[in-house]
C-alpha cells in the first residue's frame, strides 16, 4: 500500500506535543502547528499572518533579535530561551530548536513549553537560598533582608510586604525598607476590611487588587481574581498566624495567578517554620543577656557593654560615667505589699530609668535591688550630676503597686572615667562605695 507523506506529515507534525512554527524572512508566521493554543492560548488562524515579534516578552525582544540574526545567518540554535506573552497576559517560557532554510528562505523551530521547569527551579532555589539566609542571619530581620533578595528574583516586577503579627494589639511588624534604616521596623494596625486583615484573620491566600495609597494593605472588593495585582499568604506555624508576606504590582499589566499564589504559599510555608525557630533563638538570646523579670541587660552584657564602652574612650579621649543605684528600705516594701508588689516596683524602676537615659546609654539590673547605668559620652561631673537628678526625680514619683501607694528614694553613687579609675572593676567598685557612703550620710 502506497503512502502519500505529503498529506501525511500536516497531520504528523499537529500530533506533535511541541509547538512548530515557520516564519519568513520578514518575521511573519506562514504555519503553525494546532500545540500553539495549548503553548500561547491562540488558534493557529489566530496566529498565521502576523508577527512572531508581537508575541514576544518586551524584556526579551532584543536578545531574541540577536538569536534571530544568528539563525538567519546559518547557526543552527538547539537551546535558545525567552519568554513569551500568553493570550491571557501570562508569562510562558519557551526553549526553541531553530534553524533557517535558505533554499525556502524560511526559519523552522520547535517551541517547547518549560515554564513549569523553570518554576520548579525557582522553587528549589528559593528553598535553598531561604535556607541559607536563615543559617546566616544572626537576628529575625536579617533573615527578613534575604526574605526580600529571594522574593525579588521570583517576583521582579513587584514589591514585597512582610510583617509579623501581634494578635494582642492587632498590630504588624514591618521591616522599614523604604527608609532605609538598617534594622528597624514600623508598627502598623491592622485595619478590618482590607486584604491584609482578611488573610491574617482567614489563615488562607488571597488574590486581591492593590491600594494605590497604601502600600501592602490591599483592597478586598475584588470580583475577578484573573484581574489581581495584589497576592498575599499568610506566615503560619502550629495553627498560629505569625504573619503575611504580600506581594503587590504597581505595574498595570501585572496579574497574579493561582501558579504565583502556589509558589508565593511555598515560600511563605518555608519562612514560617524558619520565623519559628529564629524566634525561639532570639528568644533564649535575650534570656541568656538580660534580666528576666525586668528584660533590662544583665550582670554579664552590662561587663561586656562597660569594657567595650571603656576601649572606646580610651582609643577616643572620651569620657563616660558610671551610676551605681539601689532602692531604699526594699525589704519593708516586700514585707508590706508583698512580693508581688516588690517585683513591680522593680519592673517600674527599670521603665523609669530607661526613661531617663539616652538609648546609648545602657541600663542594666546587676541582682537584686541593684542597678546599674552606663553613661557614655558625657562632658564631665555637671552633666552626671544632671543626669543623677532626672534619676532622683523620676524614682520619687508615686508608684502604685498592688492596690497600694509607695513613696520611695533611691541611693545612687557615681563614678567617672577616667578621673574615678581606669578599669571596669574600679569604676564598680568606685560607683558601689559611694553609693553607700552616700546612704550612710542620709541616715
Amino acid at each position: 500500500m502506497s503512502i502519500d507523506f505529503k498529506a501525511l506529515y500536516p497531520k504528523l507534525i499537529n500530533l506533535l506535543l511541541d509547538t512548530v512554527f515557520v516564519v519568513d524572512e520578514f518575521g511573519h508566521i506562514v504555519f503553525v502547528s494546532d500545540a500553539c493554543e495549548q503553548l500561547l492560548g491562540y488558534s493557529a488562524n489566530e496566529m498565521i499572518d502576523t508577527r512572531i515579534l508581537n508575541y514576544i516578552h518586551p524584556d526579551d525582544l532584543d536578545r531574541t533579535l540577536v538569536a534571530i540574526g544568528n539563525v538567519m545567518s546559518g547557526q543552527s540554535h538547539t537551546d535558545f530561551e525567552n519568554r513569551y506573552l500568553h493570550k491571557d497576559g501570562s508569562v510562558v517560557q519557551i526553549l526553541w530548536s531553530a534553524r533557517w532554510s535558505e533554499q525556502d528562505r524560511l526559519r523552522i523551530a520547535v517551541a517547547r513549553n518549560v515554564t513549569a521547569l523553570r518554576q520548579a527551579d525557582q522553587t528549589r532555589n528559593a528553598l535553598y537560598r531561604i535556607s541559607e539566609a536563615a543559617h546566616a542571619a544572626e537576628t529575625l530581620r536579617a533573615l527578613c533582608d534575604g526574605v526580600r533578595e529571594v522574593i525579588g528574583e521570583l517576583f521582579p516586577e513587584s514589591d514585597l510586604c512582610l510583617g509579623f503579627y501581634d494578635a494582642a494589639g492587632s498590630l504588624l511588624s514591618v521591616p522599614d525598607w523604604i527608609a532605609g534604616r538598617s534594622g528597624s521596623w514600623i508598627e502598623k494596625p491592622v485595619e478590618s476590611g482590607t486584604a491584609i486583615a482578611d488573610v491574617i484573620n482567614a489563615g488562607q491566600a488571597l488574590l486581591a487588587s492593590r491600594d494605590p495609597a497604601r502600600q501592602g494593605v490591599g483592597l478586598n472588593d475584588l470580583t475577578q481574581p484573573e484581574g489581581a495585582n495584589w497576592l498575599g499568604v499568610p506566615l503560619i506555624s502550629r495553627d498560629a498566624v505569625l504573619g503575611v508576606l504580600v506581594i503587590e504590582s504597581p505595574s498595570p499589566g501585572t496579574r497574579y495567578r493561582e501558579a504565583d499564589q502556589a509558589l508565593l504559599q511555598f515560600v511563605a510555608t518555608q519562612l514560617a517554620t524558619v520565623v519559628e525557630r529564629k524566634r525561639a533563638e532570639e528568644r533564649l538570646r535575650f534570656m541568656a543577656h538580660h534580666d528576666a523579670l525586668t528584660g533590662l541587660t544583665n550582670r554579664s552584657l552590662f561587663y561586656d557593654r562597660l569594657e567595650t564602652a571603656l576601649r572606646s574612650a580610651n582609643r577616643n579621649e572620651g569620657r563616660l560615667a558610671l551610676l551605681y543605684l539601689d532602692v531604699d528600705d526594699f525589704k519593708r516594701i516586700n514585707d508590706t505589699g508583698g512580693h508581688e508588689a516588690g517585683d513591680q516596683l522593680l519592673v517600674e524602676i527599670a521603665r523609669r530609668l530607661e526613661d531617663c537615659t539616652r538609648e546609648t546609654d545602657t541600663v542594666a539590673r546587676m541582682g537584686g535591688d541593684e542597678f546599674t547605668v552606663l553613661l557614655t559620652d558625657v562632658h564631665g561631673r555637671d552633666s552626671v550630676e544632671t543626669a543623677v537628678a532626672k534619676v532622683y526625680e523620676l524614682t520619687a514619683l508615686p508608684m502604685n503597686l498592688e492596690g497600694q501607694t509607695f513613696h520611695i528614694s533611691c541611693s545612687i553613687g557615681t563614678a567617672l572615667y577616667p578621673e574615678d579609675g581606669m578599669t571596669a572593676r574600679e569604676l564598680l567598685s568606685k560607683a558601689d562605695a559611694n553609693m553607700y557612703l552616700g546612704k550612710r550620710h542620709a541616715h
